[in-house]
């Protein structure tokens, strides 16, 4: 998938727990387990928001882009 979340890198860059994370986001452990590994299909924009708020960082902090070999 060339979008690829980086969510786990900016949670321990803010020594911050999933649950931590979950209440201060409001949606569930699992939820959220599944936007940090990755296997999410889409996010909210009102999902996104909260977590760069509770991170206080940047949605380019959380999203990157990663282009994928021509064959």
């Amino acid at each position: 998938m060339p979008v690829v979340v980086n969510l786990d890198v900016m949670m321990a860059r803010r020594k911050m727990s999933l649950n931590e994370l979950s209440e201060r986001v409001g949606i569930t452990l699992s939820n959220l387990s599944i936007l940090k590994t990755g296997k999410a299909k889409a996010m909210r924009f009102s999902t996104l928001e909260a977590i760069c708020k509770a991170l206080d960082c940047q949605p380019g902090d959380i999203l990157e882009y990663v282009s994928e070999p021509e064959t």
